[in-house]
């Protein structure tokens, strides 16, 4: 890896592993995407009922992020729709083992489709190199997931809006901000551990 990869403006983590020709380019692609999906769906696994929320907490919306900002915009958004089509094709790799289009939480998980494109494309302008910008990264990536979330999560159950923000919501602010810490700790370090050995 050269020095010149790492400080190569709109490069994100996947960018610095090699491929020396544009087939290999495409197969090392394909393994991030399928790789992303995967850490995604073994992520949503890790999953902890909340008292009063059809919504868990899990680990799938921290692996979301983590997918956009390490592999950029589209092969994130890749990854991640790879994730939702193939939990609604049956693989039971959604929060707890469920999968199928039925459910209060399926909002969220077109939210971290789209919250993945975000994130990644704020990684390529170096959202994903420090720790005041990660975390801003990291916030607006979870901002995304509740917009769709939320709303889906009234609409398919019947909550009021109000309701679906104190179920869907204010419950997992204190998560996220660990998740937030983690990243913001996690990304940057990466980064310089990739500087010292380019």
């Amino acid at each position: 890896m050269s020095t010149a990869a790492l400080s190569r403006p709109g490069a994100v983590l996947a960018d610095l592993l090699p491929a020396a020709t544009a087939s290999r380019a495409r197969v090392r692609d394909a393994a991030l995407v399928l790789g992303g999906a995967a850490l995604t769906g073994i992520a949503a696994q890790i999953a902890v009922p909340v008292p009063g929320s059809p919504v868990p907490v899990t680990g799938q919306t921290f692996a979301a992020l983590l997918v956009g900002a390490s592999l950029g915009a589209s092969r994130g958004a890749l990854s991640l729709a790879l994730y939702a089509l193939a939990g609604l094709a049956g693989l039971p790799w959604f929060a707890g083992g469920t999968s199928g289009a039925g459910g209060a939480t399926l909002g969220y998980i077109v939210g971290m489709l789209l919250a993945a494109t975000v994130v990644g494309a704020l990684a390529r302008r170096g959202g994903d190199r420090g720790v005041l910008r990660t975390a801003a990264t990291m916030a607006a990536g979870t901002a995304v997931i509740y917009a769709v979330g939320v709303p889906y999560l009234a609409l398919s159950t019947g909550m009021s809006l109000g309701q679906a923000v104190a179920a869907g919501l204010v419950p997992f602010l204190i998560g996220d901000a660990l998740k937030a810490a983690l990243a913001m700790g996690a990304l940057p370090t990466a980064w310089k551990l990739a500087g010292r050995r380019g």
